[in-house]
């Protein structure tokens, strides 16, 4: 499957928040939902009407029962789906948080070394960029996912050309 990605529009708006505690980082194994079972960072779709930096709050929140402010952007990701399904998903991280995760019916929440990083239990598209979200750099990838199996894929990484 091909797509047009300079006529691609997204048919759902999301969310990651990547929270930083010295060289830990707060991830969960989703319970429930796109990509149950697997690793990856607390977000979710955006509300009518929110920003992206208040739904990845909220969706925090929610998910792991933390607080967090200043919100950093630091990528996007375009995925289109062989099922239908067009999702962009903006990428923050935060320092911090106030609180301590707590499991939830959506996400268990884990703290995890960034040398430890558990990409075998990620989505396949997490090991391109994940490296550079934790060298501290801005991203943006365009991939196709055949259910959690990457087809194709395209990134950038900011001042790389």
């Amino acid at each position: 499957m091909k797509v047009d990605w300079s006529r691609w529009v997204p048919a759902v708006r999301s969310t990651l928040v990547f929270v930083r505690r010295g060289r830990s980082w707060l991830l969960i194994r989703k319970r429930r939902g796109l990509g149950a079972g697997k690793i990856n960072a607390p977000g979710g779709k955006l509300d009518p009407g929110e920003s992206p930096a208040e739904c990845g709050v909220r969706e925090l929140h929610e998910e792991v029962g933390v607080v967090v402010s200043g919100l950093d952007r630091r990528g996007e990701l375009s995925f289109q789906f062989v099922d239908g399904l067009a999702l962009h998903v903006e990428v923050f991280v935060a320092d911090g948080c106030e609180g301590e995760p707590v499991t939830t019916d959506e996400a268990f929440p884990l703290w995890i070394d960034q040398d430890a990083m558990p990409y075998g239990e990620m989505w396949a598209d997490d090991a391109i960029w994940l490296p550079h979200l934790l060298a501290g750099r801005t991203f943006a990838l365009w991939a196709v996912f055949e259910g959690d199996r990457m087809l194709d894929w395209r990134f950038e990484v900011e001042g790389t050309g």
